[in-house]
């Protein structure tokens, strides 16, 4: 019994990812069926098949845990905006399809974006942090929030300095930008039943009403 332990508690060399990748998922499933307050590092452990003692070798606790989950949904978005960036777009449009892509991704994973974004389970290494950082390491857990909100802080000095000029700082329209669009998400996240009208003009109607709120 005891190499049967060992031989799941610790992965060989190289695989050490795919154990993480089976905590996180692990824990996502939990949080989401009993709650991040009732799940435990045991709870977790037991639904991956190690011991918590093993858990501890990926991850310090778990908040630790909740920040790699929302690194993963913020790498996703971060990705999108690199892959908008490559294509070349006017300023203006670039900013919309980022936040059609934004919108995308809610909508396509709303379990992971109600995780990260509405269940109100922020780490406090995030809160503390918050989103606008004087500084980003980018190897520190927890830091792909604050690098996703400063590219679209980027985004809206590229808008005006292509000429277009801006009804307020650009940190305070990028925040504008999001809770706009996050409102949206939500409200077709939490109500899918609801009779909404057609979405796909709800989401074009939105994006329109935020970049234009924001441009003088």
């Amino acid at each position: 019994m005891r190499a049967l332990s060992t031989a799941a508690g610790r992965k060989r060399r190289g695989e050490g990812h795919t154990r993480r990748d089976e905590i996180l998922g692990a824990a996502k499933e939990l949080f989401l069926e009993e709650g991040y307050a009732a799940t435990t590092i045991r709870k977790i452990a037991d639904r991956v098949g190690v011991s918590a003692p093993a858990l501890y070798l990926y991850f310090a606790d778990k908040e630790a845990i909740m920040l790699a989950l929302c690194d993963q949904t913020f790498g996703f978005l971060i990705e999108e905006m690199g892959r908008i960036d490559r294509e070349k777009l006017a300023p203006l449009e670039s900013l919309r399809a980022c936040g059609r892509a934004y919108v995308k991704f809610g909508l396509e994973h709303p379990r992971e974006y109600w995780l990260t974004f509405m269940s109100g389970n922020t780490p406090s290494q995030v809160k503390q942090r918050g989103h606008k950082p004087a500084e980003i390491d980018p190897r520190q857990p927890g830091a792909t929030g604050a690098i996703a909100f400063a590219k679209l802080v980027e985004q809206l000095q590229g808008i005006e300095a292509a000429g277009v000029k801006l009804r307020y700082a650009s940190d305070t329209a990028a925040e504008l930008c999001w809770m706009g669009l996050h409102g949206l998400v939500a409200a077709l996240i939490n109500n899918p039943e609801f009779p909404w009208t057609k979405r796909d003009e709800l989401i074009e109607g939105m994006l329109a009403m935020v970049t234009d709120g924001i441009v003088a």
